[in-house]
């Protein structure tokens, strides 16, 4: 069976935007909406084809008019200024469409599978961590906004989607994702500016649902010709099925960078997820027009998925962790110190949001003082019984310093792994070492699912799990 999911309003967006008349827009621009800050914002929509289109914006001196093509559809550009609102838009072919309560500033697009899907108020039985304060303390007149993508899946890409974008009320925040929204919240905080946050995600799916036909024909292991078949079943654990109709509609609204939350759905094939996540985000910037966005993403929590010695979830960290390397202008969350074994949906959301946030405050607009990386496995010598690992880590060095450390294990040539003991011995290495283990050889940090984190920088951002060995 396909999976596809339309409602009433979708059917009559995606009809009403396909008609030839007069000014229509994509849902995602609208009243309420977030505009990217001094930067030239993009504007579509379909008009009376060869008509003249023009916008007017209340922050600028000068209207901007484009001709509509044979088809009737139309882009432009308009400059927006520094932070601020509220403006409105005037959209006129002779007949205008106004838009209001704009707001300038920050817009960061956001998406993944469940655990970024997960809503502030939790999913049943599952919590989220300070969800009554978020919802009971969200008041219109702070400028967060939220626009998130229904759901809905094509074989080919689709012009429109439903969506709208919501004021910082109780009733959006509570559905909102939790990840995204204590991002945007942190975000909002710091920077004193508006901030928007377009959602798009849907729990269980792998990341080549996200993935546009274009970059999949580099996975020839993918069998893509449902994609060109008449009436074929598909759904949205399919390739490309969700980036037709959840990411398609909303190229090219203007963005600041993107957030993710994904890779459960890829376990079991980690090998495969470092090069499909790169391809990714390549394509997202390419479809943007920026090869330098920002990518700031969320490495998966430790699981029960099969057992507590099972690796497969760690390899997936591991594949994360080496995309630090290839991806550029990237950033990667670790959770491993706020996961929960028994619940594949930690309830530490707001945590996750704030360390991408710490990243982008420090990397995109400039705030010092912390240091937001992950420590990560570098090297390794052995000195006599004990392993000596070097971490690449920033200003702060390792910490805590002087504390005993856990989730450490060590291996001779047998290839046996026995618990170990181990210590900060430097600002950049840990000496790692065990009696049973005279001769080391290979050397293992959290590297399964039921673990004991207990290594940070000095700015408290836990070090990724990671191993030596390539058993």
């Amino acid at each position: 069976m396909k999976t596809r999911i339309f409602t009433a309003a979708a059917l009559a967006a995606i009809a009403t935007f396909s008609l030839d008349a007069k000014i229509t827009l994509p849902s995602v621009i609208g009243d309420n909406m977030v505009l990217q800050q001094k930067t030239d914002a993009a504007l579509w929509g379909k008009a009376e084809p060869g008509s003249k289109v023009t916008v007017k914006a209340s922050w600028a001196k000068k209207p901007v008019s484009v001709t509509a093509s044979a088809d009737g559809k139309w882009e432009t550009r308009i400059a927006t200024p520094e932070a601020g609102g509220p403006y409105s838009l005037e959209i006129s072919d002779g007949e205008a469409v106004v838009l209001n309560d704009i707001l300038i500033g920050e817009v960061w697009f956001c998406s993944g599978q469940s655990n970024m899907e997960m809503p502030v108020r939790g999913f049943d039985n599952q919590p989220v961590e300070g969800s009554a304060e978020a919802i009971l303390g969200a008041r219109p007149e702070r400028p967060i906004r939220m626009c998130t993508v229904q759901k809905n899946t094509s074989c080919s890409p689709l012009e429109d989607c439903t969506a709208k974008w919501e004021k910082n009320t109780p009733e959006a925040v509570k559905e909102a994702s939790a990840t995204a929204y204590f991002f945007a919240d942190y975000l909002q905080k710091i920077l004193d500016v508006p901030v928007g946050i377009l959602i798009s995600d849907w729990g269980g799916t792998p990341v080549e649902s996200w993935m546009d036909k274009e970059t999949m024909k580099g996975f020839p292991e993918f069998d893509l010709s449902f994609l060109d078949t008449p009436g074929a079943d598909f759904n949205a654990f399919m390739p490309c099925t969700l980036f037709n109709a959840m990411v398609s509609p909303v190229i090219p609204y203007t963005l600041k960078g993107f957030l993710w939350y994904q890779g459960e759905a890829n376990r079991g094939r980690a090998d495969q997820y470092g090069r499909l996540l790169p391809a990714y985000v390549e394509m997202m910037r390419e479809k943007w027009g920026n090869d330098e966005m920002p990518f700031y993403y969320v490495q998966i929590a430790p699981f029960n998925y099969a057992g507590p010695e099972d690796i497969q979830g760690a390899l997936i960290r591991e594949a994360q962790m080496h995309c630090l390397k290839t991806i550029p202008y990237s950033g990667m969350a670790v959770t491993l110190d706020i996961g929960d074994y028994d619940c594949i949906h930690p309830a530490k959301k707001a945590e996750a949001g704030r360390r991408l946030a710490y990243m982008a405050l420090t990397k995109d607009y400039g705030i010092q003082g912390i240091d937001p990386d992950t420590p990560v496995y570098r090297s390794m010598e052995v000195n006599g019984n004990r392993a000596v690992i070097y971490f690449e880590v920033g200003f702060m060095g390792l910490a805590p310093l002087g504390h005993a450390l856990t989730g450490f294990e060590i291996a001779g040539s047998d290839k046996v792994f026995h618990p170990a003991k181990a210590h900060i011995s430097g600002f950049d290495k840990v000496e790692v070492y065990c009696e049973e283990v005279p001769s080391p050889v290979a050397v293992r940090y959290c590297f399964k699912d039921e673990v004991q984190p207990s290594l940070y920088n000095g700015s408290g951002i836990p070090a990724s799990s990671f191993r030596t060995d390539s058993w």
